[in-house]
């Protein structure tokens, strides 16, 4: 498993940036996964809140979106990633949450998956490859 880890990893750095938004309202989890995610080889930006996820959005190239669920400011992951998709229909969708199980499959958008917390960023990078991957290749993830 290392090996094929380390594979994806050479794989994602060897073509052009794939560009995540995280929206992730704990600090230290935010700096973690972006740092993570930039040694991979990602372009990564950050935002705490859905507003800000959804102006950013709005103005910079975004690839994939990788939500917590539980968010401040009075919009979830849930409601930020329908409005996401309404902006950007083919938009890749990962979401991940502490409390994972209570996002039922009916609020979900199609084609999205799931990361439970706690998670491994490497993990999660080979995840939002291959979400992209999916969707460019007109298939769920």
């Amino acid at each position: 498993m290392e090996q094929n880890i380390e594979q994806s990893i050479q794989n994602i750095s060897n073509s052009a940036p794939i560009h995540v938004l995280v929206v992730e309202d704990e600090l230290l989890i935010s700096e973690w996964v972006a740092q993570s995610l930039s040694e991979q080889g990602f372009a990564v930006q950050t935002v705490t809140n859905a507003a800000d996820a959804l102006q950013r959005l709005a103005s910079v190239p975004v690839d994939v979106l990788f939500t917590d669920i539980n968010l401040a400011g009075g919009m979830d992951g849930a409601a930020l990633a329908r409005r996401a998709r309404e902006m950007l229909p083919r938009l890749p969708v990962v979401y991940t949450s502490g409390r994972a199980t209570m996002l039922t499959q009916d609020t979900r958008v199609p084609g999205s998956m799931v990361v439970p917390k706690p998670y491994e960023p490497v993990l999660v990078g080979r995840l939002l490859a291959a979400a992209l991957r999916a969707t460019t290749a007109g298939t769920p993830a």
